[in-house]
């Protein structure tokens, strides 16, 4: 639940403040929530399997933001930025939906 409540004050104040992103940062910002979502999935799946640990929830957190952003700029550095902008979207949503899958699975299964 940690999770979940961490993302919900994170959106909340992003839409108080209304902070401006800078130009250089707007192509990594998408990649980056889509990582950070996969995180707080893996950890709700985690936490409902009984095997959460926060220090690998952060550890996830960090590296998935991270490593997908560098995917980018390392796109972006070799001009198929929005190749592997879509590579790194379709990775990140497909582990998103199995996490949900096995979420469901283990709320609505006795």
């Amino acid at each position: 639940m940690i999770p979940v409540i961490g993302l919900l004050i994170g959106a909340l104040v992003g839409v108080v403040l209304d902070p401006t992103v800078p130009l250089w940062l707007q192509p990594y910002l998408p990649i980056a929530v889509i990582a950070a979502i996969d995180a707080v999935f893996g950890a709700i799946r985690a936490n409902l399997d009984g095997v959460f640990d926060d220090r690998i929830f952060i550890s996830s957190f960090a590296s998935n933001v991270l490593i997908a952003a560098f995917i980018v700029f390392l796109g972006d550095q070799l001009g198929v930025g929005s190749q592997l902008s879509t590579g790194v979207v379709v990775v990140l949503a497909m582990r998103i939906f199995a996490n949900a899958a096995a979420i469901r699975r283990n709320l609505f299964n006795p």
